[in-house]
Parts: C-alpha cells; sequence; structure tokens
C-alpha cells in the first residue's frame, strides 16, 4: 500500500467525499485504512473497565483505500510513486515529483 499511518487524505468518494483527515490505522491485508473523523458509526457499549459510563460512542470505521489519496502539495489529491533517491526508496507525487 501506497498510504501510511499519519499521512493526511482526501476522501474522493462515499457520503464523506471531499473531507480530510488524518490516518489512524493502516489495514493492508483488506486494502482499508482508518480516517479520523471519515466514516463514524454510532456503537452501543455496556459500562465495563475500559469504558465506565457505557452509552453510544462514535467510532471510527475502515473505508477502502482506493476511496482516498493522499495530499500532496497546494492541498490537491496526489498519485503516489516510488523512487531511488541517494540509495534511500521515497514516496514522490506523479504529477510534480516533490517528495511526499
Amino acid at each position: 500500500m501506497k498510504i501510511l499511518k499519519g499521512d493526511r487524505v482526501v476522501v474522493l468518494k462515499g457520503k464523506d467525499k471531499g473531507s480530510e483527515g488524518e490516518v489512524l490505522v493502516v489495514l493492508p491485508k483488506d486494502n482499508k485504512v482508518i480516517v479520523e473523523g471519515v466514516n463514524v458509526a454510532k456503537r452501543h457499549s455496556k459500562p465495563n473497565r475500559g469504558n465506565q459510563e457505557g452509552g453510544i460512542i462514535n467510532k471510527n470505521m475502515p473505508i477502502d483505500a482506493s476511496n482516498v489519496a493522499v495530499v500532496g502539495a497546494k492541498g490537491r489529491p496526489a498519485r503516489v510513486g516510488f523512487e531511488v533517491r541517494d540509495g534511500k526508496k521515497i514516496r514522490v507525487d506523479r504529477k510534480t515529483g516533490s517528495e511526499i
């Protein structure tokens, strides 16, 4: 996958189209990512040690990685490619060639 934890991404399709957020978790086996504030669902939880009160909580749900794009220069969605520079493999914006 070309999307990594901590990347700023923009949603390209779905109910949250156009919204931006930071990638919290990457699930490469399922080709999904969990983005902060995107695809939020309400879940009912019982009181337990972790959640003393219980009740209805908001939970970030996975979204398919093909529906998000890394935010490149100027805040635009960028296509990500790889290049080897100075013996290191780095991610670059395919359009501008700048490092991500």
